[in-house]
């Protein structure tokens, strides 16, 4: 079975978040269990492109409106990522560096998923399944049954992940103008809410979507910024797979980028190595437990609430408990995380944007994990900071609901609490400082969640079994 994953991010070509993981490490299993998977991109002038060997396997032309772009289709020469790798060049609007925030934004995912049509179509790469993942690719399914320009494509099942249900990519009328001719007997299937909105149409014409995690999924119901009904009509297919990670990326027992390695069985010393290491990066005691957030910046993520809620904690407990945030995003929630060094220098650390070494490092150290999330659909975090041996601090939404239990609980490993506020926020960090004098009931713990499997082997066969389904024959 052949399966093509098309999507923005990819790691390690391009990552702004969790979907680049995703889609940097699901193919992978998959062809460990037998599939020919395959990533499909835009092209990004970045240091992985630029220190990778490419082949140029397709070139053509294309309309967007009135004007036509060449392009080439690039395969990447040795499969180094475990799967096919292609990224579709088109000079003009696939040639950049960043992967959001140009002006031109829909007009460059428009032509990335009309590029990807042609090629399939012209082309001997036919796949069995189209894997499309969020709003960026969420026309492919619509322009694959209503576009005559694909009728040989027609039949071809679409599979359309939602990694996060609060962006839409939704954009005017006035760029219909950019689409191939379609059957305007079935444009309605386009529209939400008087735009074209590619993750609605998704949903409405995909063969079965999921989303990343199944308590995620029934969220989507009440909350998806404006699609709820959408997907209260369309619930009977929807499937929740929750995300796996990578575990060869994510060993800490053999993770080049941490101090010293962190076995499961006996992760006490590994810890300690690692915790001594990150201090020392960041002038802080080792004596002190140690809570990190890591993430954007943003709303979402409950990062507005941060700068009060370490206060207050500072303060509460002033000078027997260290803090380290890394993360970017908005810039005032930035200037107030910031600002706190001044008043707490001994205690409390930052590193406004990002640094894949250094997070790795934050997981190997640090004894907690602060993820405050107002919006979380799955979460990787919470699975590296459980793989390292931290104990990640969540607020019950979302996939945290369907992978962490709290240490209260039989058989629980982490700290969860119920909102997304600053007392929520403090008694959560009270509860993480009374487990921390508990060093035998934390020992147990860290050996308890270094004990879980979040790899993708299993949720890479729930993929594996959906695309059976709908390719009963293969």
């Amino acid at each position: 079975m052949r399966v093509f994953h098309l999507a923005a991010e990819c790691y390690p070509v391009a990552k702004v978040g969790g979907l680049a993981d995703v889609v940097g490490a699901l193919p992978k299993y998959q062809n460990q269990e037998g599939l020919q998977a395959a990533v499909v991109l835009p092209y990004y002038n970045r240091k992985f492109v630029q220190e990778s060997e490419f082949d140029v396997v397709f070139e053509a032309s294309n309309l967007l409106g009135t004007k036509r772009y060449e392009f080439q289709i690039w395969k990447e020469r040795t499969n180094k990522l475990g799967f096919e790798l292609f990224l579709i060049y088109m000079p003009g609007l696939l040639d950049r560096e960043e992967v959001y925030c140009y002006p031109d934004e829909r007009e460059q995912f428009i032509a990335f998923q009309l590029a990807f049509l042609d090629w399939i179509n012209w082309s001997q790469q036919k796949p069995d399944i189209i894997h499309c993942h969020d709003h960026h690719v969420g026309l492919i399914p619509f322009l694959l049954k209503y576009s005559a320009l694909y009728k040989r494509l027609a039949n071809t099942p679409t599979v359309f992940t939602i990694h996060n249900g609060q962006y839409h990519g939704a954009f005017g009328y006035d760029k219909f103008k950019y689409l191939p001719e379609v059957d305007m007997n079935h444009a309605g299937l386009l529209d939400w809410n008087g735009a074209i909105n590619p993750l609605a149409s998704a949903i409405k014409c995909c063969y079965k979507y999921t989303a990343v995690s199944p308590s995620y999924l029934n969220e989507l119901e009440y909350q998806s910024n404006g699609l709820e009904y959408l997907f209260w009509l369309e619930k009977a297919r929807g499937q929740g797979i929750i995300n796996g990670i990578d575990t060869e990326v994510w060993d800490p027992a053999g993770d080049p980028m941490i101090a010293a390695p962190i076995q499961a069985g006996t992760p006490d010393e590994g810890k300690q190595k690692n915790k001594a290491a990150l201090c020392e990066h960041f002038g802080l005691s080792p004596d002190l437990p140690l809570i990190s957030f890591i993430g954007r910046l943003v709303t979402e993520k409950g990062a507005d609430l941060l700068p009060q809620a370490f206060q207050n904690s500072l303060d509460k407990h002033a000078g027997k408990l260290n803090i380290i945030m890394l993360g970017a995003g908005d810039k005032e929630t930035e200037a107030a995380l910031e600002a706190l060094k001044e008043k707490y220098p001994v205690n409390y650390k930052t590193f406004i944007g990002y640094n894949e070494a250094l997070a790795h490092q934050i997981y190997a150290g640090s004894d907690f994990l602060l993820m405050p999330s107002r919006v979380e659909p799955c979460g990787l975090n919470q699975l590296y900071a459980l793989r390292y041996g931290t104990v990640p601090m969540v607020r019950r939404t979302g996939g945290l609901i369907d992978t962490v239990v709290d240490f209260g609980d039989e058989g629980g490993y982490g700290i969860c609490f119920r909102q997304s506020s600053t007392a929520d926020i403090e008694h959560a960090t009270d509860r993480a400082l009374e487990l921390y004098e508990n060093q035998e009931h934390l020992q147990l713990l860290r050996k308890r969640m270094m004990a879980l499997d979040f790899s993708w082997n299993q949720s890479a066969q729930q993929y594996i079994n959906l695309y059976k389904s709908l390719k009963p024959n293969i």
